[in-house]
Order: C-alpha cells, then structure tokens, then sequence
C-alpha cells in the first residue's frame, strides 16, 4: 500500500468518523459512552496514521535525500522526486521489487534496500538505473535472483547481497562487468570453489564481505582463487570445519573474523591460527564479536606472535572461564608491531600466585598496545626495558599509581591515559619523568586537579600535552613542561592566566576553549606562538593591549563567547582586517549577547561610529562645535551691536546706584516735567520753532524738559538723559533720518524703551517728522523697528489745515496734572551753545 497526503488525510477522517459514530446511537436505544478499549484502540491507531503520514512527508521533501527507514512500508513509494539520488528504504516490510518502482529514478546513486522482507523482484527492475554506484539488499530473504537484472548497473561500486537465503554463492558471468565494483557481500550455505571463480574475474576488490552463519560444507581450497585487500567472514556459531580458516589465513593482506566463540574448546581457531607462517600473506588480523577464556586468548595470542601478522585487533571481546596459571609470551622475534584490545567484558576472572596476568602484556616486545574499555584497573611496569612506542590505555579504571618509578619505558613517544581516574597533576607529571622519549601524553577527561606548591617533574622531551576536560585552575599553570609546544586545556576551569605560563617559550598553540577567562591572553608571553582557541568563554570584549599583542598570531579561535558588542569590540572588528592572521570560526561563530536589542546579531553586521568610539575625535567634534557658537554668538553681538547696550546697561547700573549713594535731598523730584523731547540737532529748528511753542503755549501749563534748558551743570550726559526722562510723565521722539544717526538719541531712546519695561508703562511718544526707509535703520536700532511695528506713531502732517489737529491730539496725550514741588531753576550757563553733546561735537569716549 503506497502511501500519499491524500490517502493520510482520508483514513485519518474515516477513522475519526467510525469513532464518532459510536456516540450517535439511535434514540430509541440507551446512549452509551465507548468503552476504554475502543477509545484505546482509536488513539493508537490515529496517531499511528498521523505520525506515519506527516513522516513520510516530511523525509521526502529533500528532492536528492529520501529517506524511508522504519516507516512501516509494505512496497516502494509511488510518488518521489524524480531528482532522488539517495534512497533509504530500510528497515520496512517491503517484500516485492516491481519494474515500474524505480523507472523515473534515473539519477538514483545508493539505493539501501537492507532488513526488509524481499523475496524476488523482476529481471528488469534496474534497467532505467544505470547511475546507481551503491546497491544493499542485505538482510532480506532472497533465494536467488536474476544475473541479468544486474547487468545494466555497470558502474556499481558497492553490491551487498549477505544476509540472505542463497544455498550457493552466485555463478553470474555478469560480474565482469563491474569493472568498478570495490565492495562485495555476500552469503551462502554452501561454499564451492568453481562458484567463486567468476568473482575471481573482478581483480583485487577492497572488501569482500561472506556471511557464512549457515554453513553446512565448505570445498578446501575455494577461498583461495578471490582476490581481494580485505576478507571479513562472519563464522557460524559452532565452527566444525576449520578448513575455511586455513584457506582464509592466505586469501588477503586483511583477514577479520567475526563471531569466534570457544567457551570450551577452540581448536578449530587456534590450530589455523598456528598455521599461519611468517610468509603468509596475512598481515592483519581483526577478530570482532569475540567470546573466549584467557587460557585460549593467550593461545591465540602466542599464536599471533610467530606468524606474519603485523597487527593484531580485538573487538568486542567477551572473556570467560579462569585463568590459574602464568605462562610469559616469548615475544623477541616476533612480526607483531601493534596489538589492540577494545571492548572487552570480562564474566569471570580468578588469578592466583604471581607474576599477574596483565605482565603477560608489559613486557610485550612490539610498538604498539592499545587497550581501550576493557574495565583495566592497572597496567604493570615492565619488568625491563621495553620495545612501546606507543601505549593507548584509553577508558578504562587507571588510577595515579600508574608507571610510578618506573623506568623501563626508554622508547615509548606517544602515553594515551584517557577517561581513566587520574586525579593529580603532579603525580601524573612524576609519571613521565623517566620516559626519555615522551612527546605526546594525553590525559584529558579525568578528575585532574593541581594545588599550589605541589612539585612537578615533568619529561624534558615532552611536547603535546592534553589536558582537556579536567577540573584545572588557573594553578595548573605553574605545573606545567616548559619544552611542551602544543597544550590542550580546554573545558576546565581557569580564569586567568598564571604568571608560570611565562616560563613556556616554545608554546605554539594553545587551547583555552570552555574556559572561564573574562579577556584575551597576553600573547607577548608567547614568542613562538601560532594557534590560540578562546572559544566559548565568558570574554565581553577584547581589550587593545591584548590584541596588539597577538599580532603575529597565525590563527586566533575567539567564537561563542557573550560578546559586549561596545567600542572595545570595534577594536577587535578592526583589528580582524588588519591582521595578517586568520580568525576562526568568523563571522558566523561571532554574536552579539549584549545590549539586548543586538543579542544574536553578527559581530560583522554591527557598525559603531568613529565619533562615539574615538575620543580625540568625539572631543575634536565638541570643541569645534564650541568655538563655532562662540564665533557665531560674537558675530550676532557684533551684528545687533550688543557692546553698545552692555555699555549703555552699565551706565544705567552705574547712575541708579550713585542715586542709591546720594542724599534724598539732592535728588531731583519725580514728574517735574510733562515731556521730554529727544530730537537731532539737525532737526532743532522744527523742535524750537513748532514742537516747544504748540505745547507750552506761554502760559505754564504743560512743562517740556529740553537738554538746552533743564541739563543740571556739574553732572555727566547719561545722568542728565536719565534724569530727564524718569522726571518726564513722557519721552518725545523726533523721528528722521537724521535722528537714526545721531548716537546721544539712540541712547535717550534706550532708556526711555528701558523705562517702558521696568515700570510697565505707556512713556513713549513717537513722532514721525520725515519717512525712514527701513533699510537705513541701522542693526542696532532693532528697537525702534520694533517699536515702530508694534505701536501707533504721530505722523508730522505736511498740510497746515491738519496742524491744530496735530497739536491738539500731542497736547491731550501729554496734559496731565503734576504734584507740586519746588521749582528750581537750573539753567546751562551759556544757552547759545548747542547741543554739546551730539557726535559730530563731543567724542563718546
């Protein structure tokens, strides 16, 4: 049944449908709920249907990947996309292959049909796949199958067909067409040796894979006619024949074994095993799935040792039965170079007497030992000098006590300790101070601490050292090699840098990933320095200093830290296209944390501007802009002629407080004078000969203060100007263009327009004689310009029928009654003499 999103969506509504229908029982009929096993039964199903559609949907939405696996399917999807070069169709109940199942899939390149149900499929089901490089119907129950059905598929590389129901091994001629073929499972009851000739035809292949589970005979000699780098044959349970072994110990370069198992005997492993001379053509032994007791591992083991196997791999070894007795190996001529133990569970193990059995593997006279999760709680020192170049003692229950005073390591380089239960640094450094080799010691993923004053002794020879994933401070600094070159300590717990770090003058890279550091090192620490890994730490910001200093670094990691994306990291932004090294990991390990209006933002997409990060910039700005306002402000004083009114402000300061200072009695009274006329000299004869006689009239009623008459001899102009004025119930304006140039009427006109504010009242009288074209007002007489705007002016008709109305309306304006007071007369000595203090005839300085 082909799945789609239609048929999803209709049986999930028919299943909804059924369900609901249980609610709707006829009327006449008692309503009874479901029962919990019928709702039970629908929840199952439905979400059953909604997983398994939505899965299928959502695995086929890759137009080149789909992927299939474990999704139930009884045949192959109808519906794919034609671009499909990947197909996992695994893990399913697939049973039968139909011709049109793959027509349109012509770019398909692996196509995975394992751990399915298919028994046959048509001759010609491949015929539109001639890209497919990659073909598994491993697992499955096949029982034979069509050569030609494979003939189209010449450029297949890889073609497993183990796992299945086959009695013979295929005779097809068709296998020399895969010209290209490198891998080849496959699977048999029955092996002969004129069946694997047409395999032979291939030339060598890089694996061949036989899973002989089930097999029932075996013809000595078959194996022998393949060419191939490695053979891997998985053995029946309870192997019986051991001919196949003899045959296989001289087949390829790489033999594996899988599914040993000698609880009680093993013979037929160990006797073709000893057939194996030192000219055999195996050279690499891997035995996986393994079960048997120590006596017969060590069997295999010396076994192993006077053959041609160079390497020797054991995995997923299970060890039973008791080992009571000590035989060493006689290991002096081997061809042995490395021996690898990994996974090993050990059922029952019984030792009694001395030497241990695990001597049995110190003193081991080969390069390479590697024993990976086999539960070892310790590793003997050899008892002399031993040949290990290489020890991995990975995962295992190793303590501190390890190699301790022991100095039969001469030649060994490369010490592997990791994930076992080391816990001090300084113990672990007194480890390495007899290996005179030493230059790689990895012990990272322990329990490693360091406490200051704790002595450290470490192999001068030492050059890499791991010490990742540990529980280091920033203590561990001052227990470290000072020869190491490349130091690893990564994810521990260090803040800051020690100053023992100086000490380490070769360092080359250093990692300090998943620290806790709060700032980058100072690299001028480090003369030889090329590679430095900062990554995920707590660095806000980078300083300058820092950088600067690790400028020649070639590759500096600074990734996944909570950056202050501020103006210090504008320094390190900049500083990134200026150096000649590389910055790991960027830009895309490279995010904002804080402000949080940037968190997550790249630090490339951050722009901060010079001015709000450079000082001397930001300044410079504020200074200009100062001496600009400044320069402005003096200009618009210069321009409105504020000097004059601050001078003209002072001498009315100054004459108001001399009149604080002076006796009551010599002040002059207030109103003495119903007017106060300020015209220009050049306009004294109108004021004289129309103004003074029109409002005095000769009988005393209305009293005009005029400079000529009323200025008090001894004092100074200003004093007198403001005297006048405040004496005066109004100040007259004659208006003209010679009244704008003359200075002593701007001053008279300032402060009467002063008077005006401070005592809030109606004082001026302005009175146009003569029209004044605005723009010969000067700047300074911006207050006249006001005034003239805002308030009414009288206008010197030029037609003497309007003169009475004139006079008439200036008198009533002016007459009103004065306090009596004493009338004193003080005349200017000399009234023939002008108007003294006009600016063509008295200097204002």
């Amino acid at each position: 049944m082909t799945s789609s999103p239609k048929l999803c969506a209709l049986l999930q509504g028919f299943a909804l449908i059924k369900y609901l229908a249980l609610w709707k029982q006829p009327m006449m009929m008692k309503i009874q709920e479901p029962s919990m096993s019928t709702s039970f039964v629908f929840i199952l199903l439905y979400t059953s249907m909604l997983v398994l559609c939505n899965i299928r949907q959502l695995q086929a939405i890759n137009d080149f990947i789909v992927k299939y696996s474990n999704t139930f399917l009884d045949s192959v999807p109808k519906i794919l996309p034609p671009k499909t070069t990947i197909l996992d169709l695994s893990e399913n109940n697939i049973a039968l292959l139909h011709t049109s199942d793959f027509t349109y899939l012509t770019n398909l390149k692996l196509l995975n049909l394992s751990y399915n149900h298919i028994r046959e499929f048509d001759a010609i089901v491949f015929r539109f796949n001639a890209e497919l490089e990659h073909l598994d119907l491993s697992h499955n129950n096949l029982r034979n199958i069509t050569c030609g059905s494979l003939q189209v598929i010449k450029g297949l590389r890889h073609l497993d067909l183990s796992s299945n129901k086959f009695e013979n091994i295929l005779h097809c001629k068709e296998f020399s067409y895969f010209l290209h073929l490198q891998y080849l499972g496959l699977s048999a009851t029955r092996i002969q040796r004129s069946s694997l000739k047409e395999i032979a035809q291939l030339g060598t292949l890089h694996v061949i894979f036989l899973g002989l589970q089930n097999l029932s005979s075996y013809e000595p000699g078959s194996l022998q006619v393949l060419n191939t780098n490695k053979l891997h044959i998985v053995l029946p349970v309870y192997l019986e024949d051991p001919f196949i072994l003899y045959d296989a110990m001289n087949t390829s370069r790489t033999l594996e074994l899988s599914q040993v198992t000698c609880e009680k005997a093993c013979d037929n492993v160990i006797e073709p095993l000893s057939t194996i001379s030192k000219t055999s053509k195996v050279s690499t032994l891997i035995i996986s799935n393994i079960t048997v007791s120590w006596e017969y591992l060590n069997q295999m083991i010396k076994a192993v040792l006077y053959s041609s196997v160079e390497y020797f791999n054991i995995y997923q070894l299970t060890q039973v039965g008791q080992y009571s007795y000590f035989i060493p190996f006689n290991s002096s001529n081997t061809s042995l170079k490395a021996l690898s133990m990994q996974h090993s569970i050990s059922k029952v193990f019984y030792h009694t007497g001395s030497p241990h059995p695990l001597q049995t593997f110190s003193d081991l006279m080969i390069e390479n030992l590697t024993f990976v999760d086999t539960g070892m709680i310790h590793f003997m020192c050899p008892s002399k000098p031993s040949m290990f170049h290489i020890l991995k003692l990975t995962r295992n229950k190793l303590t501190d006590k390890l190699f301790q005073n022991c100095n039969t390591l001469p030649h060994l380089e490369t010490l592997i300790l990791r994930s076992n239960r080391l816990e001090m640094l300084s113990l672990v450094s007194s480890m390495t101070s007899s290996m005179k080799s030493l230059q790689y010691l990895d012990v990272s993923n322990n329990k490693l601490q360091y406490e200051n004053g704790e002595d450290c002794h470490w192999s001068e020879t030492l050059l890499k050292l791991n010490l990742s994933a540990n529980q280091l401070t920033s203590a561990a600094f001052g227990c470290l090699p000072i020869n190491v070159k490349i130091l690893d300590l990564h994810n521990n717990q260090i803040s800051n840098i020690h100053k023992g770090i100086m000490a380490l003058k070769s360092l080359e890279e250093l990692n300090l990933a998943s620290n806790w550091l709060a700032d980058l090192p100072d690299c001028s620490h480090f003369n030889s320095l090329a590679v430095l890994n900062i990554g995920m730490n707590f660095l806000h910001s980078l300083s300058f200093h820092s950088l600067q200093s690790c400028q020649n670094v070639r590759a500096i990691n600074a990734g996944n830290n909570p950056f202050q994306c501020d103006c210090e990291l504008r320094d390190f932004i900049n500083w990134r296209t200026q150096t000649a090294g590389d910055i790991l990991g960027w830009p895309e390990s490279y995010k904002c944390q804080y402000p949080e209006h940037l968190k997550g933002t790249l630090l490339k997409d951050v722009h901060l501007s010079e001015v709000s990060c450079n000082t001397a910039a930001l300044l410079g700005i504020v200074l200009g802009t100062m001496a600009a306002l400044i320069l402005c402000i003096l200009f618009l004083c210069l321009y409105f002629d504020l000097p004059w009114y601050v001078k003209m402000t002072w001498n009315w300061t100054q004459t108001k407080h001399r009149n604080r200072n002076t006796n009551p009695k010599d002040l002059p009274q207030n109103l003495t004078y119903h007017a106060f006329i300020s015209y220009s000299q050049h306009d004294a004869s109108w004021v004289k000969d129309y103004l003074i006689p029109n409002l005095e009239k000769g009988d005393g009623s209305i009293q005009i203060c005029q400079h000529e008459r009323n200025f008090v001899p001894g004092r100074s102009i200003i004093e007198n100007i403001i005297n006048c004025i405040e004496k005066s119930y109004k100040s007259i304006f004659v208006l003209s263009p010679n009244f704008i140039q003359s200075e002593w009427c701007h001053y008279e006109l300032y402060f009467a327009h002063h008077r005006l504010f401070t005592e809030n009242s109606d004082s001026l009288i302005l009175i146009l004689l003569e029209p004044i074209p605005q723009y010969l007002i000067p700047s300074k007489y911006y207050k006249l310009k006001a005034l003239m705007a805002k308030r009414t002016y009288l206008e010197w008709p030029k037609e003497k029928s309007k003169h009475g109305l004139f006079w008439a309306n200036l008198r009533q304006s002016i007459n009103v009654q004065l306090p009596e007071h004493k009338q004193e007369n003080k005349k200017v000595f000399n009234t023939n003499q002008e108007k003294v203090y006009e600016p063509d005839t008295v200097s204002l300085n």
